[in-house]
């Protein structure tokens, strides 16, 4: 006699794909995730996160870790202290250690103009209450002395920013978020929405390969692949994929203990203690705009021209392992946060352009808001994307 298999319940998988949810989050690296549990904590019902492959595997397990509260824009700076706040917090709030190294971001600045614009920033952000200060060359080469000055004109410095762990991040939200009873399907690909007719669309359920949701509010935190679902949902987000390469070293044989997240910012190239080894990173010769996460065997021939002609102290160690990721990037480099105003029910949080990873505990928390009717922390108003038609671009000055 044959047995018959019992049905899988695991509600991690495609085979648990509910009838019904409350909400359908859509990705699940650290902007998907933290939502997710800010809204459990607010006492949502029937959350589900849909993510295509396992949580954290897309951009937020590339990513270089850095959290720096260094920006431009005081929406941009708001957001990353708060997460920054909620990083150094979350080994106690949340059981996980994030390996959260707090030696501070150092931008080198090679222009006069570069220096006044950070030094305007600089000012932004004191009156923020961030202790960001500019540096002279001499104080650069006393912080940094693997750093070559030559051609340096000033520094900007925040000791309190740093860099963690994204997959830890991400790991201690969803085991949160799981405990509060929201679902997470892996493995499942969303290839529709299904809408109410009429001039006044709403969400009524997200389309999957395994099953169709029903729901009422979705949230596409997607990162790079976002501009693709808002296709899905006829809503317009311009988000494109840029890829961005990573290399982490061997051992090093001196200490890094003091050693800041260092930038070029002229260049991008930037370096940081990863470990007993060092992590680097810069821009592709030619950037590709593409989905392509594929290593390019000419890049590292980029990465050691930037390291000989900034950081040549750095030129010898040895590159142990890397990886390709992508940046979703938006025209004014600036993070998409809102509900969509052609389609009711929709919300999305994408876009932001190299720093996602560093304002997801801030994001989570503010999406989280929205969708249950409280005032954010901070106004997100003008990271609604329908500034593009309406103020114009909200430019972001320091992207990495």
């Amino acid at each position: 006699m044959e047995i018959p298999t019992a049905p899988n319940t695991d509600p991690t998988t495609p085979e648990g794909v509910p009838a019904s949810a409350s909400v359908v989050i859509i990705g699940a690296g650290v902007m998907g995730a933290a939502i997710a549990f800010h809204l459990a904590e607010r006492g949502v019902e029937d959350v589900v996160i849909v993510e295509r492959d396992t949580p954290g595997s897309g951009s937020t397990s590339k990513a270089a870790g850095g959290v720096r509260c260094q920006f431009s824009d005081e929406v941009n700076i708001a957001l990353a202290a708060h997460g920054l706040e909620v990083l150094r917090n979350f080994e106690t709030d949340f059981g996980v250690d994030i390996d959260l190294v707090s030696n501070g971001y150092l931008f080198l600045l090679d222009s006069e103009e570069s220096a006044q614009a950070f030094s305007e920033n600089v000012d932004l952000q004191q009156r923020m209450g961030l202790d960001s200060r500019m540096l002279t060359v001499a104080e650069v080469a006393e912080l940094a002395p693997y750093v070559n000055t030559e051609g340096l004109v000033a520094g900007a410095f925040n000791p309190g920013d740093g860099h963690c762990t994204p997959e830890a991040v991400v790991s201690g939200y969803i085991t949160a978020a799981r405990e509060r009873g929201v679902q997470v399907l892996k493995d499942c690909e969303v290839t529709g929405f299904e809408t109410s007719a009429g001039p006044d669309r709403e969400v009524t359920a997200v389309v999957t390969d395994h099953g169709t949701i029903a729901c009422t509010q979705a949230v596409c935190a997607a990162g790079a692949w976002s501009g693709l679902i808002g296709d899905l949902a006829g809503v317009d987000l311009p988000v494109k994929p840029l890829r961005r390469e990573i290399m982490v070293s061997e051992p090093v044989d001196f200490d890094t203990t003091g050693m800041p997240f260092t930038i070029d910012f002229t260049t991008s190239y930037y370096v940081h203690p990863e470990g007993p080894g060092l992590l680097f990173g810069c821009p592709d010769e030619v950037d590709d705009w593409s989905f392509n996460d594929k290593r390019d065997p000419n890049w590292l021939t980029t990465l050691a021209e930037r390291i000989e002609a900034r950081t040549p102290a750095l030129i010898d160690v040895e590159a142990k392992r890397g990886w390709a990721g992508l940046y979703e990037m938006t025209p004014d480099h600036n993070a998409l946060i809102g509900e969509a105003e052609e389609l009711t029910g929709f919300f999305y949080a994408c876009g932001f352009s190299g720093h996602g990873f560093l304002m997801g505990p801030a994001v989570g928390e503010v999406v989280a808001d929205l969708m249950t009717g409280r005032t954010p922390f901070v106004d997100v108003t003008p990271m609604d994307k329908r500034r593009f038609i309406t103020t114009g671009l909200r430019k972001e000055l320091n992207v990495v």
